[in-house]
């Protein structure tokens, strides 16, 4: 920060001292050669083979992370990471060339925690040294299709200050590392350059644009990773490994494999190290045909590998030694131990310019029939509970923030937000949140996630306590969405409040299990709320089973402050009306003061679609169909739907119904169109009376598969809307990418699965638009979708699989639970908007964050305590529209984190596409803020410290102004798509 003042960066000295200063090892004096200072040299006028030892550790797979740490269940996988690490150690120890990388700080935070005093110490000098070095440093390596961008933020936030903590500056890695999920997202780009790394590697590639690329030497390239961040802010030099992550053919020295050693000994029969050196440079130089640089990189390790490290130490210390020796008779290949980092460093030596990529690199295809796309649905109930786990961390750090100590230690005993913090950083895991585990995998993922929860309970509950200052019992019904909470449906008297983690006011339908027929609502002046008593729907009864009893819902709208919470009470009424009733057939339209829906009397199907404030209208049907998965038995290939993979028998879905059974309710509350499509498939057509969205709430399964078929459940929206084969999907949840059927925009696409290879990432929204209409879907969880059709929009819901698609996970997606033993029922929302594209994100933006960042409900019985606070904010004011309050955490005891977002595009709205300037000093109503400084997005650097290469694209565009800016430290300038990042000294008022 170039205006830091004095007094303020003193306390900023002591404040993150901890953090950011480095731990110095044995030895005080010694000089610390860590980083690009620890790289072997090399040898301008050769090849430079640099070879990279390596593990690939996933945290949760085919074992549960518990299992691979101790190397347990090896039944199922030989893997033990705690045996990994002690054997790397023991081997560097041993060589002092040797090097070795890291990746998955979950893995090692458990075992560094379990090493003696000495034992760390050595390590420290390792790092210190630059012999092992942490590559990404993220708690896990995470999904780049289903994740979230704040989740995905948390988790590398909470690998990264590990690390910083333990190792200090040594241990902060300067490359990203991906090199196992199952496509790559810009977001994700975008992201890790904003977290200050200098290059970024990943291994998995469409085969055809890696043919391409390779044809064309294009494996190397540089990312622009944002449309709105002015360049290179966004920009990151990206890597495509060689040969995914494993070694070249032969050349793999690990337990787990049956390449023959070298045998050096010129007295043995198979004495073998000429043709091992033979065949190693023929690969080397087969590889630097492809690649532009007489640098090249090679992955010598894959997954769980060096658990006996000596295998591959022996062995690539032959190597290099023999191979470099050929050099004495004209060889001009040179080998060495190397990083991903020292690789990159130099690259960036040679100073050439690079070709500039600015879409993603989705969908993943590994052959002609076998696009990963089917894991962008796979596990749909998990990827809701992430999605809600998510919403109710943050809400548990913001109250963590606000109440201080007593949030910790109150009435409800010692709660904890690390709990949860841990379990949502392990669910972002490639093979977690994507739902390409194994079964017990995905129990224990959701294990944890529960237990992360009931330590956040305790805390929630402390902070409420501590905030209104009533200590009554507060009671959590997470079972809301199928209508079961044990003490709406018995209490005659209660209260409900309703914390919103947004940083401006938000009206949110709530819903209510109850048995009474009319209640009375207050808000927190005592002021009567309109409600409705409504019947629980025969779809909700038969999905809850016997979870709960109630036979109504009371509806209503409440209004929740920013940053805080407010409290309304609800009372049954003795002697008041019945229940809305149903009528037995769908009416001819929906209608409130902003949206008219209508519905075809023959079918009971949505018909149109009308936007009465700018006076906007479309047709719109929607259905629910099932594509019939391959089984691997079909003509063309052998390749069948599994998690990984999509793979329908055919381009045309089967319609479930063309026909639904409908019923309405039609209230001053809410309206609903029930609608009935087989007994596996149900959905409610739902408007409430002040609601510019419409709201599709789906229940599908359990999908019937006595006749021997996979099936893959979509809902598809047929419109007038004129696409043109374009159509739009978030990355991560943030920026918008456009999309076109059967193109791809770097590479000449050659489809061969018209259906699976036209699938993308929808996380938080997809839209399709002409000039004149734009409709919006936001779904509730990440799902896939596409645009197969001009003027249609399809979203995959549910998918249920009878073979394994043969890439590891080694049994077929058939969900069950002791709930539902004959198939899961997944119930979710989609939110439908309609409007001008010119001003379509207004509406999306915040309804997105809406659904992702959703109210917490809290209930007491009773009467609450005569002096309780009713009502609370932690802000002054709520955030101009464009800002969003990215993260609210406690740092440490007197400091908090904050990041501000710009939520919108450059290009999208004319209202808030605008820089938006944000008082620090005006911000909390309850905090007053002692000193600031601004961090990096990972909160590792310093925002002004931070530096990394700066990379020249190949391009005719003149080189990119930096974009300096000098500010206050108090009022906080943010531009569009602008994350900032701030530690705040802070003390209660």
């Amino acid at each position: 920060m170039a205006n830091r003042s004095e007094p303020l960066a003193g306390f900023l000295v002591l404040l993150l001292g901890a953090v950011l200063s480095f731990p110095l090892g044995p030895d005080p004096e010694r000089i610390r050669t860590c980083g690009y200072e620890s790289c072997h040299a090399t040898k301008s006028n050769m090849l430079n083979v640099h070879l990279v030892p390596h593990t690939h550790d996933d945290v949760g797979w085919l074992k549960t992370v518990d299992q691979y740490f101790y190397g347990d269940r090896n039944d199922i996988q030989h893997a033990g990471v705690q045996y990994i690490l002690d054997s790397v150690v023991d081997q560097l120890l041993k060589n002092p060339d040797r090097r070795f990388i890291y990746v998955e700080t979950a893995f090692f935070y458990r075992w560094w925690k379990r090493q003696t005093p000495d034992m760390q110490q050595t390590v420290k000098q390792l790092v210190n040294e630059g012999r092992l070095e942490f590559v990404n440093g993220g708690w896990c390596m995470s999904d780049e299709a289903t994740t979230h961008y704040s989740a995905v933020i948390d988790q590398m936030t909470m690998g990264l200050r590990f690390l910083n903590e333990t190792f200090g500056s040594c241990g902060r890695p300067r490359v990203a590392w991906h090199i196992d999920p199952f496509g790559h997202a810009r977001e994700h780009a975008s992201m890790f350059a904003q977290m200050g790394y200098d290059g970024f590697f990943f291994g998995r590639l469409d085969y055809q644009d890696r043919a391409r690329r390779m044809r064309d030497k294009e494996q190397e390239l540089l990312w622009r990773a944002s449309d709105s961040l002015i360049p290179p802010v966004a920009d990151l030099w990206t890597g495509i490994l060689p040969n995914g992550y494993n070694p070249p053919e032969g050349f793999c020295w690990d337990q787990s494999c049956n390449d023959p050693p070298i045998r050096d000994d010129p007295d043995l029969e198979d004495y073998n190290v000429n043709d091992v050196v033979k065949r190693f440079l023929t690969i080397a130089n087969n590889q630097a045909v492809v690649y532009k640089t007489n640098h090249i990189i090679m992955t010598m390790g894959s997954d769980f590998q060096y658990e006996n490290a000596n295998l591959w130490y022996k062995n690539l210390d032959k190597l290099i030694r023999y191979v470099n020796e050929r050099q004495a008779n004209g060889s001009n290949v040179n080998v060495l131990y190397s990083t991903p980092s020292c690789y990159l460093q130099e690259l960036h030596r040679t100073n050439l310019t690079w070709n500039l990529k600015t879409d993603d690199f989705f969908p993943y295809a590994d052959n002609a029939h076998s696009f990963w796309t089917g894991y962008f649905t796979s596990r749909p109930a998990l990827k809701r509970y992430e999605r809600i786990s998510n919403s109710n961390l943050q809400t548990c750090n913001q109250l963590e923030v606000f109440s201080g100590p007593d949030s910790r230690k109150g009435p409800f005993g010692e709660g904890d937000s690390q709990t949860l913090k841990k379990a949502m950083a392990v669910a972002q895991h490639h093979d977690a949140v994507s739902g390409t585990e194994k079964q017990h995998v995905a129990n224990d993922y959701a294990r944890r996630l529960a237990n992360g929860w009931q330590h956040c309970q305790v805390l929630v509950s402390n902070s409420l306590a501590a905030l209104s200052g009533s200590s009554a019992q507060r009671i959590f019904c997470d079972n809301l969405n199928i209508s079961v909470c044990p003490l709406t449906e018995s209490s005659k008297k209660f209260s409900v409040n309703v914390y919103n983690p947004l940083a401006r006011p938000v009206t949110w339908p709530v819903r209510l299990p109850v048995n009474g027929t009319a209640y009375v609502v207050s808000d927190a002046s005592g002021r009567s709320v309109e409600c409705q008593v409504v019947p629980v729907s025969a779809a909700t009864q038969d999905v809850r089973r016997s979870r709960g009893f109630a036979v109504n819902e009371l509806v209503f709208q409440v209004k929740a402050p920013p940053l805080g919470f407010t409290t309304y009470s609800v009372s049954l009424l003795q002697d008041g009306p019945p229940p809305a009733s149903k009528q037995h057939r769908a009416p001819a339209a929906i209608q409130n003061k902003f949206l008219r829906v209508t519905f075809d009397p023959e079918t009971g199907l949505l018909s149109s679609l009308s936007n009465l404030e700018t006076k906007q209208s479309i047709k719109l049907t929607q259905n629910f169909y099932w594509y019939n998965a391959s089984d691997g038995n079909n003509s063309g290939s052998s390749q069948p739907s599994g998690a990984y993979i999509f793979r329908p028998n055919s381009s045309i879905p089967f319609i479930i119904s063309k026909i639904a059974k409908t019923e309405s309710i039609q209230t001053p509350t809410v309206q609903e169109v029930r609608q009935q499509f087989a007994p596996w498939v149900s959905q409610v057509v739902r408007l409430y009376s002040d609601s510019r969205v419409l709201e599709l709430e789906w229940t599908v399964g359990p999908l019937p598969i006595e006749d021997d078929l996979g099936k893959e459940v979509i809902t598809r929206l047929d419109t007038s809307i004129q696409t043109a084969q374009y159509f739009y999907t978030d990355s991560n949840g943030r920026e918008v990418l456009q999309r076109k059927t059967d193109f791809r925009p770097t590479w000449n696409l050659k489809q061969s699965e018209p259906i699976a290879g036209n699938y993308y990432p929808i996380n938080s929204r997809a839209f399709i638009k002409d000039d004149v209409n734009q409709l919006t879907v936001v779904t509730d969880r990440s799902q896939g979708g596409g645009s197969v059709a001009n003027g249609s929009l399809e979203i995959m819901l549910h998918r249920r699989l009878l073979y394994d698609d043969a890439r590891g996970v080694g049994e077929p997606l058939n969900e069950n639970s002791g709930i539902f033993p004959e198939g899961l029922v997944i119930r979710g929302r989609l939110l439908l908007s309609l409007s001008h594209p010119s001003s379509a994100a207004d509406v999306h933006r915040p309804l997105a964050q809406e659904v992702v960042l959703q109210p917490l409900l809290t209930f007491t019985d009773g009467d609450l305590p005569p002096k309780t606070q009713l009502e609370f904010s932690g802000l002054q004011a709520q955030l101009p529209p464009a800002v969003h309050l990215l993260t609210l955490t406690q740092w440490d005891e007197d400091s908090v984190l904050l990041r501000l977002e710009h939520q919108f595009q450059s290009w999208e709205s004319r209202l808030n596409s605008k820089p938006v300037t944000v008082s620090l000093q005006k911000l909390f109503s309850t905090l007053d803020i002692l000193g600031v400084s601004e961090l990096n997005l990972s909160a590792n650097q310093w925002k002004d410290e931070m530096t990394r290469f700066n990379w020249m694209p190949r391009t005719d565009e003149s080189p990119p102004l930096k974009d300096f800016q000098r500010f206050s430290v108090w009022e906080v300038t943010l531009k569009p798509m602008e994350i900032r990042t701030f530690l705040l000294r802070v003390s209660h008022r």
